[in-house]
C-alpha cells in the first residue's frame, strides 16, 4: 500500500480544511465580542492603527492560542461526518486497519504543529509588540516604567544597584557598581543618576570611582562617563505581557542570562518557554483523541461527539491554566506544569484509540 494514498489526501483535506474553517468561525464572533468590549479604546484610536497595530496582530495571537480547541472541533466535526456517512466503515471494510487509518489524521496534526510552533517562536512574538503597544495606549496601560530598589549581579562579581529608575526618561538614580574577586570589594562605581542609551550603553553622571589597591585607594570623579554595563531596563522592569513580545531564541537568552544573575521574577517567562513545546504535542494527542471518540457511529450523532469535544478541548486548556499555576507558586517547575495536561490527555488518547481500534 502507498505511504501517501487517495484516501489519504481525502483525510488531509477535510481535517485541515475544517481545521480552517472553525479558525475563521470562532475568529468571526472572537472579532464581535473583543470590539464590543473595547469600543471606547477603537473609537478613540485611528482607524488604520485599529486595523494594522491591533486587529492584524491579534487574529493569530488568539488563532494560536486556542490551536488545541481549533484542531479537536476539527477531528471531531469531520470524523463524525465520515462515519454518519458510512465512510470510515467502508475504509475499515476494505482490509484497511484502525492504525493505517490514523496515518493521515497524525500527518495533518504534524502540519498544524509546525505552523503552531514557528508562528508562536517567530511570528507570533514581533507582532504582539504592536499589538500590546496598541492596548498599553488605548485600553489599559500595564507597561512597567517605574523601579525602586532595583539590585542585580549584570555579570560574575559585579553587583548593581539603582535605588530608582524612571523608564520615561530612561534615567536611574543613586547607582553604584560594586565589583568583587574572591569576595574581596575591588571597585565601586557611585553616581548620582544613570542615563540609559542603547544596548549595554550607559552614560553617568556626577560619579566617583574608587579603585581598592593592596595598600592604597585610588578616587575618581567626573561630571560625566560614558561606560559599557551588561544590562538594560527589560532585565529589571517586567511587565506582564514581556514573555510575549521575545521569539524562542530570545526567550532562551533571556532567561539563561537572568537565572545567571539571580533574578527570581521570571516564571512568566519559562511557562511561555515550555508551553510553545506542549502546544505541539497537543496537537497529536487531541487528534487520537477526536478520532478515536467521532470514528464510530453513536445514537446522540454528530451532537454528541461535538459536544464531548468540546467539553475534554476546554478542560484541557482549564487544565493547563491551572497548572501554570503551580508553577508560578512554586510547587513544581514550569516544565513539569506544562506537561502534566499532555500526560494525562495522553493516558486518555491512549485508553481511547485502544478502545476504538478493538471495537
Amino acid at each position: 500500500m502507498k505511504f501517501f494514498g487517495k484516501i489519504d489526501k481525502y483525510i488531509i483535506k477535510k481535517f485541515l480544511g475544517t481545521y480552517v474553517f472553525a479558525i475563521i468561525l470562532i475568529l468571526a464572533i472572537t472579532i464581535m465580542f473583543d470590539i464590543n468590549e473595547k469600543l471606547d479604546a477603537f473609537i478613540k484610536a485611528p482607524l488604520d492603527e485599529t486595523i494594522f497595530d491591533y486587529f492584524i496582530n491579534f487574529l493569530p495571537y488568539f488563532a494560536n492560542q486556542f490551536s488545541p480547541l481549533f484542531t479537536f472541533i476539527a477531528v471531531i466535526f469531520f470524523t463524525s461526518k465520515l462515519a454518519d456517512n458510512s465512510e470510515i466503515i467502508a475504509m475499515l471494510s476494505s482490509g484497511m486497519s484502525y492504525r493505517r487509518l490514523l496515518r493521515p489524521y497524525l500527518l495533518s496534526a504534524l502540519v498544524i504543529a509546525i505552523s503552531s510552533y514557528v508562528l508562536s517562536a517567530y511570528i507570533i512574538p514581533p507582532a504582539n509588540i504592536e499589538r500590546i503597544d496598541f492596548t498599553n495606549k488605548y485600553v489599559k496601560n500595564r507597561r512597567v516604567d517605574y523601579g525602586n530598589n532595583i539590585m542585580l549581579q549584570v555579570a560574575p562579581g559585579q553587583i548593581a544597584y539603582m535605588s530608582r529608575y524612571d523608564n520615561t526618561n530612561k534615567t536611574g538614580y543613586k547607582f553604584s557598581l560594586e565589583s568583587f574577586e574572591n569576595k574581596k570589594l575591588k571597585s565601586r562605581l557611585t553616581a548620582q543618576t544613570i542615563k540609559w542609551d542603547t544596548a549595554y550603553n550607559w552614560q553617568v553622571r556626577d560619579y566617583e570611582i574608587r579603585d581598592f589597591l593592596e595598600k592604597r585607594e585610588k578616587i575618581t570623579s567626573g561630571k560625566k562617563l560614558d561606560t559599557l554595563i551588561s544590562f538594560e531596563p527589560r532585565d529589571f522592569l517586567i511587565a506582564k505581557n514581556d514573555h510575549e513580545k521575545m521569539t524562542s531564541p530570545e526567550l532562551r537568552e533571556y532567561i539563561s542570562r537572568q537565572k545567571d544573575r539571580g533574578v527570581a521574577n521570571i516564571k512568566s517567562f519559562e511557562i511561555e518557554n515550555e508551553k510553545r513545546y506542549a502546544m505541539c504535542a497537543a496537537a497529536f494527542i487531541l487528534t487520537i483523541i477526536g478520532m478515536s471518540l467521532s470514528s464510530k457511529k453513536v445514537k446522540g450523532g454528530m451532537g454528541l461527539n461535538i459536544g464531548i469535544g468540546l467539553v475534554l478541548s476546554f478542560s484541557y486548556i482549564l487544565f493547563m491554566t491551572v497548572t501554570s499555576s503551580f508553577a508560578v507558586s512554586g510547587l513544581t517547575s514550569p516544565m513539569v506544569a506544562m506537561w502534566i495536561p499532555n500526560l494525562v490527555f495522553t493516558i486518555i488518547a491512549v485508553v481511547l484509540y485502544r478502545k476504538a481500534s478493538a471495537g
